[in-house]
């Protein structure tokens, strides 16, 4: 042991060694810098400064440091009477040199001024019982195997807090108070505390992780998707909408902001899982990817492909009232085709009427006996109506879609069943009078599958550019009734839009978005970003993020829990989903996914990329 001075105390630099029997090895050594026990060396740094705003889970990078870091915080209430008295004080100080200053004809100081602020606003809330006070000291002791490293260890933690805006010093001369006051013991022997209030703790609380919790992937039914990298941690953000109360998601972004880039990821990934996927597609962006994994693509508006939306489901013809369900459908359908203006009591007796006519003119009847008959087209509903005064106004409405320039998605029986892992519906080559309804008629036909009882398994059912039906009333309201009724089937409704306005300023809408317990949030519109916080209950930071968020940032929100992260695809994925002009107009992109697709059995699943194709 070192040599003590007469006075008891010991030279500076000294070391000092607690030590058993003779002959074993000192069980501490303490060091002016740091110690040194059970075979490590151990340095203790204290938090002296604190930024003036934080947000939550902000010390997340000090838990997520790569080596070996404990991080200690010690919390004292102090009471609110004591707490009064201490801001009294401390505004009178705050207040007693700006007067000064001002009779001096000095500028203000800035730093002054925003304490006084921040104190004044600390003592109304503590008056009115929305806040405490509390006595916070913040602790890092840092490890390392030999003293070369612990001395590069504690320069990489100074300059990771000094990029969270944090003042640190070691603890000299008091590394043993410094180390014990980080074990836990509940014991600060160090004392370096600072005052904050209750929303302050919260933030800066170490428990606190910004991360969502990683889904059981053992549970029954599990399917969870890996989406990328958290912006907020060094963690991923992995989800399992299979998990939630319903299985129906939002994703709601601006033009360009990376939705459809998400959403394919999304489909992608499920399809990994076992997961049936059909994809209303207006813009066929899902093409290639559908092609590539052996799916079928259904481009409506081409020739030679149709749809008839009178077809009777063969699933449900044990069902009494199948005719009622599908003329009640028929109703929508017709009313979506023809827009707003035609749905008076008169035209929808007509309607009813020629319906009725039209199935029956094929031996159709509430006879279950009759449903296997081939179903009437439109130009059968047509023809009725035009010999029934009241209903020859829209039997020339419907003349475009019988006889015109727009029947060839009506003029004749379905042509081709959807069927297989993945069903893209791609509207593009449907003109701009037919969206809408087009859109509608996929969800129907898609519908049938879903509620095929002989058939029950997973579903995923993605609308992309769900505005166009948000648009017409009766397509919101069918659009709403399979959000309430998808779960019971085992299928979940992926909504994608880019107009916040048509799907937050109906009742519908509303109704939707309260039905789907999964939300993405990319970048928002300056003027729609008021609408979307109220609607989703965002913070200011987390509104704050999405209108400053690149392509590809994502806010999920699922239930209280809320993580920010980047879509992040390997190269393979990236190839088949990108929409970016510039990577499309590259051959080789394509060409390498078209190579790699074209190994893939036809009718087979597409494989998860392996390690080494994986970009996180």
């Amino acid at each position: 042991m070192s040599r003590p001075r007469r006075d008891g105390r010991r030279h500076r630099g000294q070391v000092s060694r607690l030590v058993g029997p003779v002959g074993f090895t000192p069980a501490l050594t303490l060091h002016p810098d740091r110690l040194e026990v059970g075979g490590l060396c151990a340095s203790t740094l204290l938090v002296a400064g604190y930024p003036h705003e934080v947000g939550t889970a902000w010390l997340e990078p000090l838990l997520a440091y790569p080596g070996r870091l404990d991080v200690a915080m010690h919390l004292q209430p102090t009471p609110p009477g004591v707490a009064a008295a201490r801001l009294r004080r401390q505004r009178g100080r705050l207040e007693s040199g700006r007067r000064l200053a001002a009779a001096a004809g000095r500028l203000e100081d800035p730093d002054v001024e925003a304490a006084a602020d921040d104190a004044a606003n600390l003592a109304g809330r503590l008056a009115r019982g929305e806040a405490r006070l509390f006595q916070v000291g913040l602790y890092l002791t840092v490890y390392a195997d030999d003293q070369d490293t612990l001395a590069d260890e504690v320069e990489r933690v100074i300059a990771l807090a000094h990029s969270l805006l944090l003042t640190v010093h070691p603890a000299r001369y008091r590394m043993l108070a410094g180390w014990t006051t980080s074990l836990p013991l509940g014991a600060d022997l160090l004392g370096a505390t600072r005052t904050m209030d209750t929303a302050a703790v919260a933030a800066s609380f170490p428990f606190t992780s910004p991360d969502i919790p990683l889904p059981d992937p053992h549970r029954d039914g599990a399917a969870p998707v890996v989406y990328g990298p958290n912006l907020s941690s060094t963690g991923i953000v992995a989800h399992d909408r299979w998990a939630n109360t319903n299985y129906n998601s939002i994703t709601l972004a601006t033009s360009g902001a990376g939705k459809s880039y998400l959403t394919k990821l999304d489909v992608l990934r499920s399809l990994y899982q076992g997961i049936d996927v059909h994809v209303v597609d207006p813009e066929d962006e899902y093409a290639p990817l559908a092609d590539t994994v052996g799916g079928t693509h259904l481009a409506l508006g081409a020739p030679g492909v149709r749809l008839n939306p009178f077809d009777l489901p063969a699933h449900s013809r044990n069902d009494p009232e199948l005719l009622t369900r599908r003329m009640l459908f028929a109703h929508t359908f017709l009313a979506t085709l023809l827009g707003t203006g035609h749905d008076d009591p008169t035209s929808r007796a007509a309607l009813d009427r020629a319906l009725l006519a039209a199935y029956a003119a094929v031996g159709i009847s509430q006879d279950p006996a009759s449903w296997t008959r081939p179903a009437p087209l439109l130009a059968d509903v047509a023809t009725a109506l035009a010999a029934d005064p009241d209903g020859q106004h829209l039997a020339g409405l419907l003349a475009p879609f019988t006889t015109g320039s727009h029947r060839g998605l009506f003029d004749g029986p379905t042509t081709q069943t959807p069927a297989g892992h993945l069903v893209v519906y791609g509207l593009r080559a449907l003109p701009d009078e037919l969206r809408a309804a087009g859109t509608l008629l996929v969800l129907d036909a898609i519908w049938r599958h879903v509620a095929d009882p002989t058939r029950r398994r997973r579903r995923l059912v993605v609308v992309d550019e769900a505005w166009l039906l948000m648009a017409h009333p009766a397509g919101a309201r069918f659009l709403l009734r399979l959000a309430k009724a998808a779960r019971k089937w085992w299928a979940g409704l992926a909504l994608v839009t880019q107009d916040a306005g048509d799907l937050l300023g109906s009742e519908q809408g509303r109704a939707v978005i309260g039905n789907a317990a999964t939300k993405f949030l990319l970048r928002q519109d300056a003027s729609a970003a008021p609408a979307v916080q109220a609607a989703f209950g965002l913070t200011d930071g987390e509104t704050a993020a999405l209108l400053a968020a690149r392509p590809g940032d994502t806010l999920l929100a699922t239930g209280p829990r809320r993580a920010l992260f980047r879509a992040q695809a390997s190269d393979h994925e990236h190839d088949l989903i990108t929409t970016d002009p510039v990577a499309v107009a590259r051959p080789s992109a394509r060409g390498r996914a078209a190579s790699r697709g074209a190994r893939q059995p036809p009718a087979g699943r597409p494989r998860p990329p392996s390690c080494l194709e994986q970009r996180s």
